[in-house]
């Protein structure tokens, strides 16, 4: 194995390490955020407006990203995003009231999804493909997906540790709050320590200028990110926050509880990862996107008509064991169809679109549950992602990757 070799196999090493550690804190802020909040008095448009916030920081910083970050250095922008991240954990912790919660939100990009589509996660989708060959770059995806799935995952489990803490230690419930959102701060400043050692080998010799994009890529990447921001405005109504949050209110189903289920979901998402790669080796990455996705709206909107918790959970579980399938096939989709060079580019401007859309309609999400109907979020935001994937089909389904050309 020559030295190139080793480096780069440190390397995925290393953004795997710090991808779990962030995603660790993002499934545990996840569960708890809107409960949190609620506990702390904050109504339901409040609620959204938190998640908004931290969406909206992370749709502006990776902007930076999209067009600065190859220049400014992609090892440098990985550190001060996860130092960045550390700020919204400190936020959490120190700042209950509303005024100074939303600031502090944007500024640390404060992520209620669940599930990990922050700056970070834009430029490491850029650097993994350039890691791996053709042949190998859907299933180099699929195992960092499967990395953050298990930090997800484990993070929701941790959910549980408020009522531990006050059960166990006899700690009153806004102290172990507080407590655990300082660990949340810690482990985005170990991701940023892990991001240290990087080699120059993940770097773009010569980025690209805006000019300097190919026309084509520019055509793509646009067509792309305005079908993305469709998927990411439904994709806004069902942050794990709220949807925790309307399991909360719907069936009175306590933090413990409500971390279990979130850990069932992210090992479905992260079997379902590996299942995406062996299935679009089969029949192709768009086909792969469309044909999972559909059948997981179908399950969600059917969520908030279920009688009963069990009926709600069995929904919602299926919906997650297809919901994530799309996502490794659709960034190794985004990476194949632009040069290698345009690819932080391409990753930055469609995740931007995605970033502000989630923001738009998480802002929307509360006053939805709170004037119109506690459910509506569900069944609005599976519908607009059913929409999305029938506009994709139709629009992508004849432009091939280059490991497809000839075999599909």
């Amino acid at each position: 194995m020559n030295l190139a070799d080793v480096h780069t196999r440190r390397d995925i090493y290393l953004i795997y390490g710090a991808a779990f550690l962030r995603s660790l804190g993002i499934g545990l802020v996840g569960v708890l955020l809107g409960i949190y909040l609620y506990r702390s008095g904050f109504s339901s448009t409040a609620i959204g407006l938190v998640i908004a916030a931290g969406l909206a920081g992370a749709a502006v910083a990776t902007l930076v990203v999209s067009l600065r970050g190859d220049r400014i250095g992609r090892r440098r922008m990985l550190i001060t995003l996860a130092l960045l991240g550390t700020v919204g954990g400190l936020g959490l912790a120190f700042a209950p009231g509303l005024g100074a919660l939303l600031p502090l939100a944007f500024v640390g990009m404060l992520n209620g999804m669940g599930t990990d589509r922050t700056a970070s996660f834009a430029l490491e989708q850029a650097v993994v493909p350039g890691l791996a060959p053709d042949e190998r770059r859907t299933w180099a995806l699929s195992c960092y997906h499967l990395v953050l799935d298990a930090g997800h995952a484990l993070g929701a489990l941790a959910a549980g540790l408020p009522v531990a803490l006050e059960r166990w230690r006899g700690l009153d419930p806004a102290r172990a709050y507080h407590l655990i959102f300082l660990g949340y701060a810690a482990l985005n400043l170990l991701g940023a320590v892990a991001f240290v050692f990087l080699s120059p080998a993940i770097e773009v010799e010569r980025p690209p200028t805006l000019a300097e994009v190919s026309r084509e890529t520019k055509r793509i990447v646009t067509k792309l990110a305005a079908l993305f921001s469709l998927d990411a405005f439904g994709g806004g109504f069902l942050t794990d926050a709220l949807v925790a949050y309307w399991f909360f209110r719907r069936f009175g189903t306590n933090e413990e509880s409500l971390g279990l289920l979130f850990f069932a979901v992210h090992v479905l998402n992260a079997a379902s990862h590996l299942g995406a790669a062996w299935l679009a080796r089969r029949i192709g990455l768009v086909n792969t996107m469309v044909f999972t996705h559909l059948p997981s709206s179908l399950f969600l909107m059917a969520v908030p008509f279920a009688p009963s918790l069990r009926s709600a959970v069995l929904l919602f579980l299926l919906r997650e064991s297809l919901v994530e399938m799309d996502v490794p096939t659709r960034q190794s989709y985004i990476a194949a169809v632009v040069r290698p060079e345009e690819r932080t580019f391409a990753s930055g401007v469609t995740n931007l679109t995605r970033n502000a859309f989630w923001a738009a309609a998480s802002s929307l999400a509360g006053f939805f549950m709170q004037h119109v109907a506690f459910g509506a979020p569900l069944v609005l935001g599976g519908g607009l992602k059913i929409v999305y994937d029938l506009l994709l089909y139709g629009s992508f389904r004849r432009l091939k990757p280059p490991e497809e050309r000839g075999r599909l």
